[in-house]
């Protein structure tokens, strides 16, 4: 029971929706002390030092290790998103707005509110509309992955470990030209914003376990309206599906350090919780890999003690720091600081504290863009022709930014856990008899 309970956790957080424009003219950028090409070395970390979260920096030993070869990319490259998704906010702009206890209303698709209208200084709801952007950010269909979990004490990877594959739909807030007659949504009367499934392939006793979750659109209004996720399994040992309760996110995942709400830094309901936007800052963080991993190669190096992403290409970026404090007294967190990339709304890092306002945990990740992919800058050696994430209809040129693997280091204990996802793209699937079968309930009971 346990296991299952960890693989719901996982299923959960990796399908979860992965959710453009700079605010404002850019000051003047400081002299950097090193530029694009350049490669940092262990020896030269300390350029990094006002480039970094001084959390991140402080436990520096997890990150940073003799041998590592950080390349320097492109500073404040633009990456924007789909051309679909920037006509739906434009199409859109104004519409959206925030609603009781830090809700959304009103919206249909595209980025609910432009960045040049968010002032981090002056306006208390800057953070929730920061978090909404977030949460509605450009992930095309959703996600469909293979994906690796492993557990690490201080560089040993201990025996907990799972694999297996994901796929989540969006089926709401569509932004494909051909949804705009049913205001963004896949099927007419749609209820749900997205669903989501995993299927387990390893360790041999949890094989075969399979998850299928509905979110509902009304997770967006204030928590007194808001209708918890509907989740169920299938239990090969049982062979029979059972429902589940999913409402307790919060929790650690079968004694790690991770809980639901923990991938991609953010994978919660926002009007659970209170927003701050605590300021911007210029930061380096490694945003478009040259390199793969799970499912492609086991020869990434993470380092001595297996969290860090060193030794690939990282960029200067323009991030919001956001903090969140849980409604929920019974959080195990007392806040949160989340760093987000400004022009894409990505994920770089992430700073949870325990109850007592000791930093706790300490979440990053890394990053892959769809057109540096598309088997013409650089091929996908699984691909056919070499493209990893094509386009579809109402969309050839996908343009999506996207996390494709996250690393939680408890640094009280020296403990962590790495997610992987390497090949997690958001094509869709062809038909929408593809989408209905798939997030059909009666599809568990087959088993497999």
């Amino acid at each position: 029971m346990r296991k299952l309970a960890w693989v719901l956790g996982l299923g959960l957080v990796l399908a979860a929706p992965a959710f453009a424009g700079e605010q404002g003219a850019q000051d003047a950028l400081p002299t950097l002390p090193f530029k694009e090409g350049d490669t940092i070395g262990f020896d030269d970390v300390d350029k990094l030092k006002g480039y970094l979260p001084q959390q991140f920096w402080d436990n520096r030993e997890f990150f940073f290790y003799e041998g590592m070869q950080l390349e320097i990319g492109p500073t404040l490259r633009k990456y924007g998103a789909a051309a679909a998704y920037d006509a739906a906010t434009a199409k859109y702009a104004g519409q959206a707005r925030l609603g009781e206890a830090g809700s959304l209303e009103n919206y249909t698709a595209g980025q609910p509110f432009p960045n040049d209208s968010i002032d981090c200084k002056a306006d208390p709801d800057a953070g929730t509309k920061i978090i909404w952007n977030f949460n509605k950010g450009w992930n095309g269909d959703g996600a469909n992955s293979a994906w690796s979990y492993t557990y690490w004490d201080r560089g040993e990877q201990l025996p907990l470990y799972y694999e297996g594959t994901a796929k989540a739909i969006a089926l709401s807030n569509r932004v494909e030209p051909q949804y705009e007659e049913n205001q963004g949504d896949i099927f007419p009367s749609e209820k749900r914003l997205n669903a989501f499934g995993i299927e387990v392939a390893a360790p041999f006793d949890a094989r075969g376990i399979q998850v299928l979750t509905y979110r509902y659109k009304s997770a967006d209004a204030a928590p007194a309206k808001a209708k918890n996720d509907d989740t169920w399994v299938y239990v090969p040992d049982l062979r029979r599906v059972r429902r589940i309760s999913s409402a307790q996110r919060t929790d650690s995942v079968q004694g790690t350090d991770f809980t639901m709400d923990d991938l991609r830094s953010f994978s919660g309901i926002p009007p659970q919780y209170k927003w701050q936007c605590l300021g911007e800052k210029l930061v380096i963080a490694p945003m478009n890999t040259k390199s793969l991993a799970y499912p492609y190669t086991d020869t990434y190096n993470f380092g001595p003690y297996g969290f860090s992403y060193a030794s690939d290409r990282w960029e200067v970026r323009k991030a919001w720091i956001i903090r969140f404090t849980p409604k929920n007294e019974d959080h195990p967190y007392s806040h949160k600081d989340i760093y987000l990339d400004q022009d894409s709304y990505e994920p770089l890092y992430s700073f949870a504290y325990d109850r007592k306002g000791e930093l706790w945990k300490v979440i990053w990740h890394n990053h892959r863009y769809s057109e540096d992919w598309n088997g013409k800058v650089a091929k996908d050696p699984k691909a056919t022709n070499g493209v990893w994430y094509p386009g579809w209809q109402g969309v050839t040129e996908p343009k999506d930014l996207r996390v494709v693997s996250d690393i939680i280091v408890n640094v009280q204990t020296g403990t962590g856990n790495r997610i992987e996802f390497w090949n997690s793209e958001g094509a869709p699937y062809e038909t929408k008899g593809k989408i209905r079968r798939y997030i059909d309930i009666g599809r568990l009971n087959k088993g497999r």
